[in-house]
C-alpha cells in the first residue's frame, strides 16, 4: 500500500464526513461526530420546546386545539409568539442560513437553502405584519419547521455516525503506550507515537502490540482478528512479522519496530476505510446533480405557487402557506443521503470482514460483477506443497516410508523436502538420524537413515544408484500424469514407495467457488502452470474454466480477452504478475499477503488472504447497490408524489401545512438512512472451515 493511502492525522478521520452529512460548509469545522451530534440535538430541544407555546397561542391552537388561555403579560399573542421565536431563529435555525450563505456564496444551490428560505420567509412576513398591527402569522410554522428539520438531520447523524464507528473503532484498537527496551536492557513506557522504527519493543502476555514489527526473540500466539479478521491466534517466533495493534496471549515478545505511525498497516486500513466512505460512486454523483437540480425546481415551484394562488384571488397568506409548504417539501435531503448512507454502510461492512474497499466505486462494481478470475498459487491454492498420496511397495507400511524419508529430508532446504518433514511431524512419526547426507542437485537425495541407506528422487536418480522402480515406476506415472510431483523412495537399494506433492487447495476454496456460483457467478482459473497440475486443483473445487500455461505478461491479456467476450471481470491475485491483470479488470482484488505491488493495483484488498472473501466482497457490493437503488427510488417517488399535494394542485383541502411538510421530509430522509443501516443485516457467505458472519463480526474489525 503506497504513500498515498497512508493516514491522515486521526483527529481528522472522524471530523470530515459528519460535515458532509449537514452540508451547511465549515460550520462545525473543528468539531468531532460526538459533539456535532450534541451539538444538533440541542439546537433541536431549544427549538421544539419553545415551539408549543408558540404553537398553542397561534391561529392553530385557539382554532383547532381549542386553546383559550391569554398570552402572559397582557401581550398581544403574535407579539408573544414573535418574542418566543427569536432563540430558534437566531441559535437553532441559524446553521441554516450561514450554510445557505455559504452555498450561496459558492454558487451552489443545496437543502440549506430551501430550509433558510421556507424558515425566513414565513417568518419575516409575520414580523411584517406583527409590526403593522397583526394578523395572521406562521411564527408556529417557521419554528416548528424549524424543529422538525433538526430533528431529522440529528437522527441522520446518528445514523451515520453509527456506519462511520469503523473508522473511531479502528483508531482506538491501537495501545496508547508501549514498553521500549533500551541496550542495556531498560524498560521506559512511552506513548505509541514516540516509537521509532529500530527500536525494540517488549510485547507481554496479554497486551496489544504497539506497532508493526519483527520478532527479534520469544514465541507465542498472537490473535490478529482485530486487524485482518482472522478467527484463530496465529503463531509466532523470531523472524516473523506482527501487526500493530494485534493481541499476543501466551508468551512474551521483543519485536523490533519495522513501521510506526502512518506507515502500520492499521493506519493504512484506516485510510483506506476513509479514503472509501468519503469517495462518491457513479450512482452518487448523477444523485447530486439531480438534488442540485430539485432544489431550483423547488424555489421556482414555491414562487410560481404563490404567484399562481395569488393570480387565482387567494389571499397572500393563503399564497405564501401553499409556497412555504412546497419549498418544505421538496427538500432533496433525502436524496443527498441515498447513496453516501448506503456507501457508509457497506464500506464499513467490510471492514468488519476484512474487506477493505479502496472507494465506492469498486462497491459499485463488484455488484455487476459476473464473471472471477482466480489466480491458482497463493490465492486458490496455500502456495507451497504439500503431501497428498504415499504409495508402498510390497512388505512396507506409510508410516515406515515417510519416517525414512523425513529422517532424509530434515537434512534438506528444498521446498519438497520440507513438505514431506511436515507430513511426517503432523503424523507425530518418530525423528531418526540421518548421516552422510548428499544432494544430487535437480535429482533428489542420498543420506544413511537409522543405519539403513536411503535414496529419494527421480527415476534417473535411482538408475543411476542401480535401483530399479519396477511395479512403482507405473504409479509414479500415474501420479505425475495428475498434476502432482512424484519422487520414488528407496531403502537398502531397493524400491520402497512413492511419494506425491502437490500445491494444496486453501481450506475455504472449495467453498469460495460453491458460493461464487450460487450467486451465478462463472469462475476461471489462471496459472502459468501445466494443464495437468491446473486441471488436478480446478476439478477438485469445481472451477468452471482453467486458462493454463499463461505467461506472466499474457494474464492482463486473457482476462482482456474475457472483457472483450461482454464479461464484466474481477481479477484476484498476489503476486507482482498479477498486477497487471489487476489494473485490466473491471474489479481488481489483492490478496492481503501479497506483494504491495498487487495490493497497491487493486480496487479491493483481502486483508485475510481467505478466497471465500470474493464471495463475501461481490455479495456486499450487490447488497450495497440494491440499497442506493431502493433510497434513490423512494426519494423520487416522494418528491414527485408530495410537491404537487403541497402545492395544492389536487384540492386546495389537501395540502399540508409547512409544519407537516417537515415533518415528512424529515421522515423521508429518516427512512432511507435506516433503510441504509439494514445493510448491516444482509447475509453473507460462510464455510464450514470458518466461523459464521455473526461470530465473525465480533472477532473482526467493527463497522
Amino acid at each position: 500500500m503506497g504513500d498515498h493511502h497512508r493516514s491522515a492525522a486521526p483527529a481528522d478521520v472522524a471530523e470530515r464526513t459528519p460535515q458532509d452529512v449537514m452540508g451547511h460548509g465549515g460550520h462545525h469545522a473543528g468539531m468531532s461526530m460526538d459533539a456535532m451530534v450534541r451539538d444538533m440535538r440541542n439546537r433541536f430541544v431549544v427549538a421544539a420546546v419553545l415551539s408549543v407555546p408558540i404553537l398553542l397561542w397561534s391561529p392553530i391552537g385557539r382554532d383547532v386545539l381549542g386553546f383559550e388561555v391569554p398570552a402572559p403579560f397582557g401581550l398581544r399573542d403574535d407579539v408573544f409568539a414573535l418574542l418566543l421565536s427569536l432563540p430558534v431563529i437566531f441559535w437553532s435555525a441559524w446553521i441554516f442560513f450561514d450554510g445557505a450563505w455559504r452555498a450561496l456564496r459558492a454558487r451552489t444551490l443545496g437543502m440549506m437553502v430551501l430550509v433558510a428560505v421556507a424558515v425566513s420567509a414565513g417568518w419575516l412576513y409575520s414580523v411584517g405584519v406583527t409590526l403593522t398591527g397583526g394578523g395572521e402569522v406562521f411564527y408556529e410554522a417557521a419554528t416548528v419547521l424549524t424543529a422538525f428539520v433538526l430533528l431529522g438531520h440529528w437522527f441522520e447523524m446518528r445514523a451515520r455516525g453509527g456506519a462511520n464507528e469503523a473508522i473511531q473503532t479502528l483508531l482506538e484498537l491501537a495501545p496508547p503506550t508501549a514498553v521500549v527496551l533500551a541496550a542495556d536492557g531498560t524498560e521506559r513506557e512511552v506513548p505509541t507515537a514516540d516509537v521509532a522504527v529500530g527500536e525494540l519493543v517488549l510485547v507481554r502476555p496479554g497486551a496489544k502490540v504497539p506497532v508493526d514489527g519483527l520478532v527479534e526473540s520469544g514465541a507465542s500466539a498472537v490473535d490478529e482478528s482485530m486487524v485482518t479478521g482472522e478467527s484463530l491466534p496465529v503463531p509466532k517466533q523470531p523472524g516473523d512479522a506482527v501487526i500493530g495493534a494485534s493481541v499476543n496471549t501466551t508468551g512474551a515478545l521483543r519485536v523490533r519496530a519495522t513501521k510506526v505511525g502512518a506507515e502500520t498497516a492499521l493506519a493504512q486500513i484506516v485510510a483506506l476505510v476513509q479514503e472509501a466512505q468519503n469517495s462518491k460512486a457513479p450512482g452518487q454523483r448523477l444523485a447530486d446533480r439531480a438534488a442540485s437540480r430539485l432544489v431550483l425546481v423547488a424555489l421556482v415551484g414555491g414562487l410560481g405557487t404563490f404567484l399562481v394562488w395569488l393570480a387565482s384571488g387567494a389571499g397572500a397568506q393563503t399564497a405564501l402557506l401553499f409556497a412555504i409548504t412546497v419549498v418544505v417539501i421538496t427538500c432533496p435531503d433525502a436524496l443527498g443521503l441515498a447513496t453516501p448512507t448506503a456507501v457508509m454502510v457497506g464500506t464499513g461492512l467490510g471492514a468488519r470482514r476484512g474487506i477493505l474497499f479502496k472507494n465506492a466505486a469498486a462497491l459499485e462494481t463488484a455488484a455487476r460483477i459476473d464473471t472471477v478470475v482466480l489466480d491458482k498459487t497463493g490465492t486458490l491454492t496455500k502456495g507451497e506443497p504439500e503431501v497428498t498420496d504415499v504409495v508402498t511397495a510390497d512388505g512396507w507400511d506409510t508410516d515406515r516410508v515417510l519416517s525414512l524419508a523425513a529422517g532424509l529430508e530434515r537434512e534438506s532446504e528444498h521446498p519438497l523436502a520440507r513438505a514431506v518433514v511436515r507430513d511426517a511431524e503432523r503424523r507425530d512419526l518418530p525423528k531418526l538420524p540421518a548421516t552422510e547426507f548428499g544432494n544430487v542437485t535437480g535429482q533428489g537425495a542420498i543420506a544413511t537413515v537409522d543405519g539403513r541407506p536411503v535414496v529419494i528422487g527421480s527415476l534417473r536418480l535411482m538408475a543411476e544408484q542401480g535401483i530399479e522402480a519396477g511395479e512403482l515406476q507405473a504409479e509414479q506415472d500415474r501420479l505425475a500424469g495428475s498434476g502432482r510431483t512424484a519422487v520414488l523412495v528407496a531403502v537398502d537399494g531397493a524400491p520402497a514407495g512413492v511419494i506425491a506433492l502437490a500445491d494444496a487447495a486453501r481450506d475455504t476454496s472449495l467453498d469460495a467457488v460453491a458460493a461464487l456460483h450460487e450467486r451465478g457467478i462463472h469462475v476461471v482459473m489462471l496459472t502459468g502452470d501445466n494443464e495437468a497440475t491446473a486441471r488436478r486443483i480446478a476439478d477438485q473445487l469445481g472451477i468452471d474454466t482453467v486458462i493454463a500455461d499463461v505467461l506472466p505478461g499474457d494474464k492482463a491479456a486473457q482476462v482482456a480477452r474475457l472483457q472483450d467476450e461482454g464479461r464484466r471481470v474481477a481479477m484476484v491475485g498476489d503476486g507482482v504478475n498479477d498486477a497487471p491483470a489487476l489494473a485490466q479488470a473491471d474489479l481488481g482484488a489483492a490478496i492481503g499477503a501479497g506483494t504491495d505491488v498487487a495490493i497497491e493495483t487493486a480496487d479491493v484488498v483481502l486483508m485475510r488472504s481467505d478466497p471465500l472473501d470474493v464471495a463475501t466482497a461481490l455479495t456486499i457490493g450487490r447488497g450495497t447497490l440494491r440499497k442506493m437503488r431502493q433510497n434513490l427510488g423512494w426519494a423520487i417517488g416522494y418528491n414527485a408524489v408530495a410537491l404537487p399535494i403541497a402545492a395544492g394542485v389536487f384540492a386546495p383541502e389537501l395540502t399540508l401545512r409547512p409544519e407537516i411538510a417537515a415533518l415528512t421530509m424529515s421522515g423521508s430522509s429518516l427512512l432511507v438512512a435506516v433503510n441504509a443501516l439494514l445493510l448491516k443485516r444482509l447475509r453473507l457467505p460462510s464455510g464450514p472451515s470458518r466461523p459464521s458472519p455473526g461470530a465473525s463480526a465480533d472477532s473482526a474489525v467493527t463497522a
